[in-house]
């Protein structure tokens, strides 16, 4: 598959480039993509929900009522669940929501993500630019010749450049991200893939290896 380069004003550079077909004219794996993506947002998780139950719960222990002759329910304790202000029943507690996936499911992974862009035709390859210091408008100049404005978006550079990355992060619905970091989320998240002409390269050596 073939693409045309395009300059940051988003005009044709007259150059194309090939995407590897072992990355990108794959058949997409559905199943591979949801664990990756089930992964990520769980490896995001704190996990530092916690609620008091019962045996946490501050307050007297003595018996609030008779046993019997009320009419009602036994109740023994003032901490029960079923007062307010008492502990609660089975609730949340500290817990660490990561799961293993192996390296080669992982890599499908990202491969199947970047084969539905290719085949959605939601990819642009740009020409290698840089900013001479970070400035938002010039990164959204960029979006804008792209004809990218509203839509989500995701730079992909073939190493971290800290002028492009402060340039883009008040752009709302743009994100930029280095080659070697770009996980099943973040591809799948974005309706529009521009990558970097240095980086297009790379991806059949990253992602084959």
């Amino acid at each position: 598959m073939e693409l045309n380069v395009v300059t940051i004003e988003g005009k044709d550079t007259g150059r194309k480039v090939a995407l590897p077909e072992s990355v990108f004219g794959i058949e997409p794996s559905d199943h591979a993509i949801y664990l990756d993506v089930k992964q990520f947002l769980a490896n995001n998780r704190q996990g530092t929900h916690k609620s008091k139950e019962r045996a946490e719960i501050t307050g007297s222990t003595r018996k609030i009522k008779k046993q019997k002759g009320t009419g009602t329910a036994r109740a023994g304790s003032i901490k029960s669940p079923i007062f307010v202000g008492g502990g609660r029943v089975f609730g949340p507690r500290p817990r660490n929501y990561s799961f293993k996936l192996n390296k080669k499911l992982k890599q499908l992974a990202r491969k199947s993500a970047l084969a539905y862009k290719a085949q959605q035709q939601s990819i642009t390859v740009l020409e290698d630019f840089n900013f001479e210091a970070p400035k938002t408008k010039d990164f959204a100049a960029l979006v804008s010749n792209l004809s990218l404005n509203g839509q989500r978006s995701l730079v992909v550079l073939k190493e971290a450049n800290d002028n492009i990355y402060r340039s883009a992060r008040n752009i709302q619905r743009a994100e930029v991200a280095v080659l070697a970091d770009l996980n099943t989320y973040d591809i799948m998240k974005a309706k529009n893939l521009v990558l970097v002409e240095s980086s297009v390269e790379e991806f059949g050596k990253l992602f084959n290896a």
